[in-house]
């Protein structure tokens, strides 16, 4: 199951109640920010940042779902400032269909557009692992 966030974060279907937590990716060609977070206290913690490309970095995905077992992930996908794709669109998409096929786990898509930007002016170490979180909270705010 992959579903699509609208740009407000509010997912267009119902996320499960039992869903509990998460683990979120800011996915980069050659880096992927990690953020594992919760619904009950919606907020993330940032994990260290995946620096690796193909199947390399599918094991260190797979390393992270077996050590915080998570209900489902969420993956960022970044837009225009109007809304329209890129190519960096289609390639988080991919990479959002191949978690869910490797893996078995929903996946919800997550509008990502300036996350980067808000990581990187709160002074963030390690901007991608802190706009991984910013997408989790991001979802985890707009669950009921």
């Amino acid at each position: 199951m992959s579903v699509t966030a609208m740009p407000d974060a509010t997912p267009p279907v119902s996320v499960p109640s039992h869903f509990q937590s998460f683990l979120a990716f800011d996915f980069g060609q050659k880096r992927t920010g990690v953020a594992s977070g919760n619904r009950l206290l919606r907020t993330a913690t940032p994990q260290a940042t995946i620096k690796a490309e193909g199947d390399a970095r599918f094991a260190q995905v797979e390393a992270r779902i077996r050590e915080w077992q998570p209900d489902a992930l969420v993956v960022g996908v970044p837009c225009h400032p109007d809304g329209a794709p890129h190519d960096n669109t289609r390639a988080a998409q991919r990479f959002a269909r191949q978690l869910h096929g490797r893996f078995k786990l929903p996946v919800y898509e997550v509008d990502e557009r300036y996350s980067t930007t808000e990581a990187l002016a709160s002074g963030a170490r390690d901007a991608d692992a802190a706009s991984a979180c910013i997408i989790l909270e991001q979802f985890l705010r707009s669950l009921p």
